[in-house]
């Protein structure tokens, strides 16, 4: 079964929302953070497992600019610089349908490593 592709993208730079739909019906709606945290980069997964690299500090991230990468997906370009995550259409529908457990393990993550985050269930509940 190939993945499925995106029928319609669309950024909403004021609330930092990237929108998303899919032609099997499903549409995500992915909070800038939740993606630059979740970025399938190097610099984020490491080259290898137990590698990754927890994110902080990237509540007030953006996207500010959306590279199209081949038919297959996406590169965002982050307010925080950041530019080296290729986002494929099957990697932005698995954040899509797993976003809230993957909110959460990053929530649990985030204060095992001493650190706080609650603007983004504010913002965003």
């Amino acid at each position: 079964m190939s993945a499925p592709n995106p029928t319609d993208i669309l950024l909403h730079r004021q609330s930092r929302i990237l929108e998303i739909a899919f032609d099997d019906g499903a549409r995500y709606e992915l909070p800038c953070e939740f993606l630059r945290v979740h970025s399938p980069s190097a610099e984020v997964r490491g080259h290898g497992p137990g590698q990754e690299v927890l994110q902080t500090g990237k509540q007030d991230v953006a996207i500010t600019e959306i590279r199209a990468v081949g038919n297959y997906g996406i590169c965002p370009v982050f307010s925080d610089g950041h530019d080296s995550g290729i986002f494929t259409w099957a990697y932005l529908h698995e954040l899509g349908a797993n976003r809230e457990r993957m909110w959460g393990d990053y929530l649990r993550k985030l204060e095992e490593a001493g650190f706080q985050r609650t603007a983004f269930e504010r913002d965003h509940e």
